[in-house]
């Protein structure tokens, strides 16, 4: 049981296995797969950025990993949060996909959540970075 909940726990876990896992069991059917490619993007812009931040050695995957170093470059020149909207790229993907209201309040419940977490991830790097992080902010946006 402590195994199942650890592997809940995981942000990536719930956001690509277990929310669609659950939405096309509820929904058995795509309405629109046209938005299929949303999905693709979503993972792959959170996977891709993950890779980018381990080989810039700023900090491993994991929401509780705070960086080693500020990244200001590549992805992070674009959005302060690119993994994090990798995410929720793909959630929207998965909502307009199969046009579930069910999918639709996880990507709802999930906006909530992902700007908590930002907010409490941004005020770690302001202690952390201080001025370079102020100085970052006001150079590119939260999300986009």
């Amino acid at each position: 049981m402590n195994r199942i909940l650890r592997w809940l726990r995981g942000t990536p876990n719930r956001t690509f296995v277990l929310y669609p896992a659950i939405v096309v069991l509820a929904r058995r059917r795509l309405d629109r797969p046209a938005f299929l490619p949303l999905l693709a993007w979503g993972y792959l812009q959170y996977r891709l950025i993950g890779d980018y931040r381990q080989h810039e050695r700023a900090g491993g995957r994991g929401f509780d990993r705070a960086l080693d170093r500020l990244l200001t470059s590549g992805p992070y020149a674009i959005s302060r949060n690119p993994m994090y909207l990798g995410h929720l790229i793909f959630m929207l993907g998965l909502a307009l996909i199969t046009g579930s209201k069910l999918a639709w309040i996880i990507l709802v419940a999930n906006l909530w959540w992902f700007d908590s977490r930002v907010r409490y991830d941004e005020a770690r790097l302001l202690e952390k970075f201080g001025s370079e992080y102020e100085a970052y902010c006001r150079r590119v946006r939260r999300w986009l």
